[in-house]
């Protein structure tokens, strides 16, 4: 019933997409029971960046660009995350420097973001030549 409740509240604040970056799929028929459109980019602890990100960080690109609000959610909101959305701020050229992604990221999480989430921030400018 709880999750219920929390797609319903999803759907209700006007985003226009849940992106899912969980490895397994079993919240996705939730999401469909409840008429909440979704993506999935599994990105499990060991995943290859490389292999997911380009194409995730251009589905979110291609969905902001058309005026989409766009909830992008993992386990939990801890390093991994921050740097996936840190280094697609820097990715999509929103910002210039590694550091400027990771302190925005902590101000707008209010928490320091780790390692794991360092080195995802350090591979965006690797992956935006890649994808250019």
């Amino acid at each position: 019933m709880r999750r219920q409740e929390e797609i319903i509240w999803i759907r209700e604040q006007g985003f226009a997409r849940i992106i899912s970056l969980l490895a397994s799929t079993h919240n996705l028929h939730a999401y469909d029971e409840l008429g909440v459109p979704w993506a999935h980019f599994p990105f499990p602890p060991h995943a290859d960046p490389a292999g997911v990100l380009p194409e995730l960080y251009g589905h979110l690109q291609q969905g902001l660009a058309a005026g989409e609000v766009l909830l992008v959610h993992q386990e939990e909101l801890g390093d991994r995350l921050m740097g996936v959305m840190a280094g697609y701020l820097l990715w999509a050229g929103m910002l210039e420097s590694g550091p400027q992604a990771i302190t925005i990221l902590e101000r707008i999480c209010s928490r320091q973001m780790g390692p794991a989430g360092r080195e995802l921030v350090a591979l965006a400018p690797e992956l935006q030549s890649q994808s250019r």
